[in-house]
């Protein structure tokens, strides 16, 4: 958390006015004398003497200690305050500024508990605690100034850390991907393909067996019919004539459909009409009524249309005199279709290419991108990485050259990854250090507090 913020300043005056209220309690209680003579403390502020020689068994100095390890008892519930952020008890940057400026008010009060002295060997070791656990969270207030500021210069697009693995992993992937694409296919026996058999592959005529004279009655009988038996291919050669010529004989009986004939229509029937008053008009009764004289809405069905006869080839003559043509401006001008760009012919294959990268890639580029700290890699460096693919492109043909490109960009983008896992680990690993000795000082001080009270 930046500091730099108007919500801070409320927090500075109030741990400013504390340490100066706890400073002029002490000088009161134990250096009166040094303090100026317009300030007084009341009678009810000034403690009665007591015969502990230090000043932490004093009421005074127990006062301050009672309240720094209840700031220390807060500060350790902001871990819990973060993995509940349900809980509505104030927001998790409130509680973030009250640890903060409360941890830094413990200074004054410590230092006024103990007296400017060290104590025994137990109190010593509280003191070095609380020097590691207070240095640690300057440190990580510090590098919250500076982190971001940092990762801005140096990222231009920030990952989501628990998504770096996988990313890695992805380009390790497409590496290999684009390696066994140069390679030639392995050839592979097909290994399902059954043997050609030699009883198969015989197609000399065997002798004519009983159950095959005649017809072709058994299954084993049908089958034999394919392998080239004289005896047996005659039936089934006379069997196979007469359906063609029953389906021969059927297909001449329908008309078949065959698009843009001439249709012949059928020949009219004379027509009468059915109707009692037609029949009535009719003289004589019964007679025909040409087609002319039917009432309307009585007419049948028109036939139907007859294709017209195919046109004479014209005869060779005299070109005609060409029309003269109408002004430019009386046509609707088309409008201008762009064409398309022709596709971009595939560059013809590069053995010789295909053979330095597939190389290039195995030594130099799988083991960068599979590396577990890829910072202890040449490749890291971008200096040596920009010279390195420099000098791979002059090796390849230029069809090649965007390959070279690609995984240039592969490497730059693992080389990003691992400045943001580095600016991950300064931001966090001080973590490791303030988080144990915190609780470690908070449970030696209750210890210390405990034993204070109950055997001095």
């Amino acid at each position: 958390m930046r500091i730099n913020n108007w919500k801070h300043v409320p927090w500075i005056v109030f741990v400013l006015l504390a340490t100066i209220a706890a400073c002029i309690l002490y000088a009161g209680n134990f250096h009166p004398a040094s303090l100026p003579s317009w300030l007084r403390l009341l009678p009810s502020l000034i403690q009665t003497p007591t015969e502990h020689h230090t000043v932490g068994g004093t009421p005074l100095g127990l006062w301050f200690g009672t309240i720094s390890l209840a700031i220390f008892i807060f500060a350790v519930l902001l871990s819990l305050r973060k993995k509940i952020p349900l809980w509505r008890v104030g927001t998790v940057q409130r509680w973030l500024r009250a640890h903060i400026w409360l941890t830094i008010l413990t200074i004054p009060l410590v230092i006024l508990h103990s007296g400017f002295r060290l104590g025994g060997p137990m109190t010593t070791f509280l003191m070095v605690l609380y020097a590691i656990v207070m240095v640690s969270g300057f440190y990580g207030l510090f590098l919250q100034h500076i982190m971001p500021r940092l990762m801005k210069e140096r990222l231009p697009a920030e990952t989501v850390f628990e998504q770096i693995p996988h990313i890695r992993s992805q380009l390790a992937a497409a590496a290999e991907k684009m390696r066994d694409s140069f390679k030639p296919p392995p050839k592979k026996p097909d290994a399902g393909a059954p043997a050609a058999s030699p009883a198969k592959t015989a197609t000399v005529a065997g002798p004519v067996m009983a159950s095959t004279k005649g017809e072709l009655s058994t299954p084993a009988a049908r089958a034999k019919s394919a392998t080239g038996s004289p005896e047996i291919a005659a039936p089934v050669v006379a069997a196979a004539d007469a359906s063609a010529a029953k389906t021969a004989e059927t297909a001449a009986t329908v008309p078949s459909s065959i698009p843009n004939a001439a249709i012949t229509p059928a020949a009219p029937k004379p027509e009468t009409i059915g109707t009692p008053t037609a029949r009535v008009q009719s003289d004589p009764p019964g007679a025909p009524v040409a087609r002319s004289e039917i009432p309307p809405g009585d007419q049948p069905a028109p036939s139907p249309p007859v294709a017209p006869p195919a046109p004479p080839p014209p005869t060779p003559g005299p070109a005609p005199a060409a029309k003269p043509s109408a002004p430019a401006a009386a046509k609707p001008a088309a409008a201008a279709v762009p064409a398309k760009p022709a596709a971009k012919p595939a560059p013809p294959p590069d053995p010789a290419s295909e053979a330095v990268l597939v190389e290039f890639i195995e030594r130099q580029i799988l083991p960068y991108l599979q590396a577990r700290r890829g910072d202890r890699m040449r490749l890291n460096n971008p200096r040596f990485s920009d010279d390195t693919f420099r000098f791979v492109k002059l090796r390849v043909a230029e069809g090649y050259r965007s390959r070279v490109e690609e995984i240039q960009t592969w490497c730059d983008e693992r080389r990003m990854l691992d400045v943001q896992v580095r600016l991950h680990h300064w931001l966090h690993g001080w973590l490791f250090v303030h988080g144990p000795f915190s609780f470690l000082l908070v449970m030696l001080t209750i210890w210390h507090a405990c034993v204070t009270l109950f055997y001095y």
